[in-house]
């Protein structure tokens, strides 16, 4: 594997995670098979995510929220470190915007996401750069 982008042993590690839950990806509509893996701070643990696809589309979910939710299911809400998305793609497929909504809730930082193939990472951005103005419940007014 030959990354585009500067990596650490733990961005290296969670490629690792990301490459094996892209082979777990249920696709059979889309032949779309996208795997993800997501560090929370102070957890070891790298969550991994695949998408999970349904007969009613609604009924689908993508490898990032699928890692995320993982991490609820076991350990509760946790804040986001980094992120990595693979795809069989030439260039970086990007998370799609409900990914990056469901992410706004799980950061306090901003954080970065790596995004590539299953020849390496290819590309880095900030959450910030995707998505600069998330939803959120509270006013402006209502914020601390």
């Amino acid at each position: 594997m030959k990354h585009m982008i500067e990596t650490t042993s733990l961005i290296e590690n969670a490629f690792e995670v990301a490459l094996v839950a892209q082979k777990n990806s249920h696709s059979p509509y889309s032949h779309f098979a996208v795997g993800a893996a997501i560090k929370f701070k102070d957890d070891v643990t790298l969550y991994p995510g695949c998408n999970v696809e349904n007969a009613s589309y609604g009924g689908t979910i993508c490898a990032e929220r699928t890692a995320v939710f993982s991490r609820v299911a076991s350990k509760g809400k946790g804040t986001i470190e980094f992120a990595v998305v693979l795809a069989h793609t030439t260039n970086p497929t990007y998370p799609c915007a409900m990914c990056l909504q469901v992410f706004s809730e799980f950061f306090k930082e901003d954080f970065p996401i790596y995004m590539g193939n299953e020849s390496g990472l290819l590309k880095k951005m900030t959450f910030k750069e995707f998505l600069p103005h998330s939803f959120d419940t509270l006013s402006e007014g209502q914020r601390s």
